[in-house]
C-alpha cells in the first residue's frame, strides 16, 4: 500500500482536487490494499491515515478539517457512482468493499475510461451507434468514434433505402430522403420539411463521417455532440424502415 505522501505530497495537492479527481486516486489506493489493510475500508479509519494524530499525519493540523471534508466528498462520489458499496456484514457501520465496477476502474487508465463513459451514456445511444463507437470513445479515440458513428448511419440509410453500395455520403442521403419520392421520405410532411431533413442528413454525413479530413476532434464534449446527433438521425431512419434484421 502506498503512503499518503506518495499519493498527495503536500496539502495543496490534496485539497485542490475536485471530488471526482480525488476519488480516482482514492479508488486506486483502495484497490491496492492487501488483506491486512482491510480495516481501512471505512471512511473514519481511512481519513485517519491522513489526519489521525499530530505525530503520524504528514499534513498540518490546521488543514485537517478541510482534508477530512475533501476525502468524505470523494468517498460519497465513489458510493454514488457504484464503485464502492456497503458490506453486507457491518455495512451500517460504514464498512465498504470495492465493487466489480470499481475494480475495473481501479487503475489510472481504467478510471479515465470510466469517467469518459459517464460523458456518453451508452444506454442512451441507438444500439448500432453504441456498438460501433463506444469503445473508441472511452479510450479517447474521438475521431474514430465519430467516424464509426456516421459510418453506421450511412450503412443504415443505404440498407433502409435499398440503394447501391456505390451510393455514399451526402449523395446517398439526398437520394434516400429526396423531396417527394425518396424511399425514406415522409410523404405526409410538407416539402419544406422534407427538404430540411434531407439537408440535415446529407450535411451530417458530409461533415462528420470523415472527421480526419475536416477537423481534429480532440475533445470529448464535441465528440459527444456529434455522436448523439448520429444516434438521433439513425432513430429517424429506423422509424421509416420495416425490416427483420439489422445491417452488419
Amino acid at each position: 500500500m502506498k503512503s499518503v505522501t506518495e499519493l498527495f505530497p503536500d496539502t495543496q495537492t490534496l485539497v485542490s482536487l475536485e471530488a471526482p479527481e480525488l476519488a480516482g486516486t482514492i479508488l486506486q489506493h483502495l484497490c491496492s490494499f492487501r488483506p491486512d489493510d482491510q480495516s481501512l475500508l471505512n471512511l473514519r479509519n481511512y481519513t485517519g491515515i491522513f489526519t489521525g494524530n499530530s505525530r503520524s499525519s504528514p499534513y498540518p493540523e490546521q488543514h485537517w478539517n478541510e482534508i477530512n471534508h475533501q476525502i468524505a466528498e470523494a468517498w460519497a462520489w465513489l458510493h454514488s457512482s457504484g464503485l464502492i458499496a456497503p458490506r453486507s456484514e457491518g455495512g451500517t457501520d460504514g464498512w465498504v468493499f470495492v465493487t466489480r465496477l470499481g475494480r475495473k476502474a481501479g487503475t489510472a487508465a481504467g478510471f479515465t475510461e470510466y469517467r469518459k463513459a459517464l460523458e456518453l451514456p451508452k444506454e442512451k445511444l441507438h444500439p448500432a451507434i453504441a456498438e460501433r463507437c463506444f469503445g473508441h470513445f472511452v479510450r479517447g479515440l474521438f475521431d474514430t468514434a465519430v467516424s464509426e458513428a456516421y459510418k453506421a448511419l450511412e450503412i443504415w440509410i443505404r440498407e433502409a433505402a435499398c440503394l447501391e453500395a456505390t451510393d455514399i455520403g451526402s449523395d446517398l442521403a439526398r437520394k434516400a430522403f429526396k423531396v417527394g419520392n425518396g424511399p425514406l421520405t415522409d410523404k405526409k410532411q410538407v416539402a419544406a420539411e422534407q427538404q430540411a431533413l434531407s439537408n440535415l442528413m446529407a450535411g451530417a454525413l458530409g461533415s462528420y463521417k470523415n472527421p480526419h479530413s475536416h477537423r481534429n476532434v480532440a475533445v470529448s464534449p464535441e465528440a459527444v455532440e456529434m455522436i448523439v446527433l448520429a444516434s438521433h438521425l439513425l432513430r429517424i431512419v429506423d422509424s421509416r424502415w420495416k425490416r427483420t434484421t439489422w445491417p452488419s
